[in-house]
């Protein structure tokens, strides 16, 4: 939290600290503002000090002389110099009533009692004022619960905030894991979207087609779909590795598409055999390599998902997101890709016919 405000910013910590403790799932809340240090006014009776012959002056040197850092002689030895400072013992610094011990000389060389001529009034103050940038700063710290992922956490603070109505000039952002968490949601639309245009280019050149690589696509949506569930039925978060793990499907999973679709192209455009044909014999001679990778995936993946000990917090969501997807994609692309491929090759077939329609047109008028 920062605020132009510290008195400001002061009340409105309080109150957010207040708010986050009862929100369920959220423990451990807990913040940097130290707000039970001591501090002292002192306030001088300006006509008693008139009457007795003191200045403000005097007021304020006696006190620097007590509490300060007033440099009052400077000794010299044969190696070095050590300068001389002035102030009360260490003993009576932790005590206001020390203020009552100290006396003042007035201008007739009398002595007169600091008490006499002020006043003083002990309240709480900061001991440590932190800032972000150039503005006071306050941060509130915080755990979760087993079973409460960060999302949710960061949802309900950010509702929390709206239901106590801070005021605009209180400004609230997240740090750390929460910030990192929110900055990978913002990117990873843009980042999965770039990896899918990557794949379709890189396809498209290969096949020199602008369909099939569509065909080998198809395959990823029931990878994440796979992944999901599985983080669903073991109760894992949606972590950023899970997210990774996901990523990493979209290589990984598309080969059996690609295990099939280059069979059965090669076979069509080689051997001149249909579509149908084609793609048959492909499912027929590739099952045995598809079966075999994703079995080696799955296996290599599992020792993820099974690993204890430091870190497996962290491994485990990959690998349990990688499982899954392969297992879903496995039992649906070896039936959907031939569908697919099929209805490709329809389109294409179609999209032919329309081009070579139009010169002929194009003539005859």
């Amino acid at each position: 939290l920062t605020a132009y405000d510290l008195e400001e910013l002061k009340t409105w910590a309080s109150r957010v600290l207040e708010k986050l403790s009862t929100l369920a799932g959220i423990v451990d809340v807990n913040s940097d503002q130290m707000t039970n240090g001591k501090q002292v006014f002192v306030m001088i009776d300006r006509d008693a000090a008139a009457r007795l012959g003191v200045s403000p002056a005097m007021i304020d040197d006696t006190l620097y002389s007590a509490f300060g850092q007033r440099q009052i002689a400077t000794m010299y030895t044969a190696l070095n110099q050590y300068h001389v400072v002035m102030e009360v013992a260490p003993k009576y610094w932790q005590r206001p009533e020390t203020l009552k011990d100290i006396y003042l000389f007035s201008t007739n060389n009398k002595q007169v009692p600091l008490s006499v001529v002020t006043t003083s009034n002990v309240s709480n103050t900061l001991l440590l004022v932190n800032h972000q940038g150039q503005f006071p700063a306050v941060t509130i710290s915080f755990n979760l619960l087993s079973g409460y992922s960060l999302g949710h956490a960061v949802d309900m603070i950010t509702h929390a905030l709206e239901e106590i109505k801070a005021p605009a000039t209180i400004k609230g952002s997240f740090q750390g894991t929460a910030q990192a968490f929110q900055k990978s949601l913002t990117s990873q639309p843009l980042l999965i979207l770039a990896a899918l245009v990557a794949v379709y280019i890189v396809l498209g050149i290969l096949y020199e087609s602008t369909i099939h690589p569509i065909t080998i696509l198809s395959t990823l949506p029931s990878a994440g779909i796979g992944a999901m569930i599985a983080l669903m039925i073991t109760r894992t978060d949606l972590s950023i590795i899970a997210v990774i793990g996901i990523i990493l499907l979209i290589g990984i999973v598309k080969k059996n598409a690609i295990m099939m679709i280059d069979f059965a192209l090669a076979l069509e455009r080689n051997r001149h055999k249909s579509s149908i044909a084609s793609i048959y014999e492909a499912c027929l001679l590739r099952f045995r390599p598809i079966m075999m990778t994703t079995m080696a995936a799955i296996l290599s993946a599992l020792l993820l998902a099974l690993g204890s000990g430091v870190g497996s917090e962290l491994r485990k969501p990959l690998g349990i997101s990688i499982i899954g997807g392969l297992i879903f994609s496995q039992l649906l692309t070896l039936y959907t890709t031939p569908v697919i491929y099929l209805s490709m090759e329809r389109v294409s077939a179609w999209l032919n016919q329309r081009r070579k329609k139009q010169p002929t047109s194009l003539s005859a008028a």
